[in-house]
């Protein structure tokens, strides 16, 4: 990636239309990214695929992808654990297809497990995805997201040894989750400096030039994320982050989850460009 670019998590609030109307509007103001949400349902087919390919071609917009929310590579329940692979697996794909270079989900819930025991069994898990699309030859960059909840897998440290340990496993980094899950943690210029320092030491520079970034407003509570709020309304400090991306020369894709998307995709780059 030669840069950092913003955009939103699935169509515009103020789109008339569908999945390619909304990479133009996308577009049209001044973003130049698009968040495939496959979080419910792939709702694009294999014969539509090629088409949302070329819009975003045309439109020099970069794809990323959310997978299923319908995942826990830790369920003990075998059909469970089998379904949450194909899901990943057929997001992937279709991703894939649509010309995307990133996907990320959240990989699963802890339950009874202990954090090794839940890490390896996540482990496992992956390591057959990423065995299957490198056998296809689906090259898409596969990425754990970090959780709001602190009951979800994921945190800082579990995502980078994924990173570590497993090719074609990158973080995406959500810092409005890394937030939420710390009770208030993770909100100031040093603790930025310090989350891309720990990715930068463990992952070195070109984990930097390679982002799948979500940010948004946030709610928490004791238990973590409660919901995602507009970012003037939240006390998510993202103007010292932003200001951490210029600082680590980052590069890759910021994609906003507001419920405001395009306006506060917009307000981030104006941050960054300012």
């Amino acid at each position: 990636m030669k840069k950092l670019l913003f955009g939103t998590a699935g169509i515009p609030v103020r789109t008339k239309g569908d999945t390619s109307q909304g990479i133009k509007d996308v577009n049209k103001l001044g973003l130049s990214a698009f968040e495939l949400e496959f979080v419910r349902s792939v709702n694009i087919s294999k014969e539509k695929a090629p088409e949302i390919k070329k819009v975003a071609k045309d439109n020099n917009v970069v794809l990323t992808c959310h997978g299923s929310y319908f995942v826990n590579l830790n369920s003990k329940e075998k059909p469970k654990y089998y379904a949450s692979i194909n899901r990943i697996l057929s997001a992937a794909r279709i991703a894939n297809l649509c010309g995307a270079f990133s996907i990320c989900f959240h990989a699963g819930f802890y339950q009874q497990e202990s954090k090794e025991k839940t890490y390896q069994n996540i482990q496992k898990g992956l390591k057959n995805i990423v065995k299957t699309l490198k056998d296809e030859n689906n090259k898409i960059w596969i990425r754990p997201e970090i959780s709001g909840k602190i009951s979800q897998f994921g945190d800082l440290k579990e995502i980078i040894n994924l990173s570590k340990d497993i090719e074609q496993i990158q973080p995406c980094i959500d810092f409005a989750h890394l937030y939420a899950r710390s009770i208030g943690k993770n909100n100031t210029l040093e603790e930025f400096r310090s989350i891309l320092g720990e990715i930068e030491k463990n992952l070195g520079k070109k984990a930097l030039q390679n982002m799948h970034i979500h940010i948004a407003g946030i709610e928490y509570g004791d238990k973590g994320e409660k919901h995602h709020l507009i970012l003037k309304e939240s006390k998510f400090n993202y103007k010292d982050l932003i200001k951490t991306f210029k600082e680590f020369k980052i590069k890759g894709v910021v994609i906003c989850e507001s419920p405001n998307i395009e306006k506060d995709a917009l307000l981030l780059k104006k941050e960054y460009e300012s």
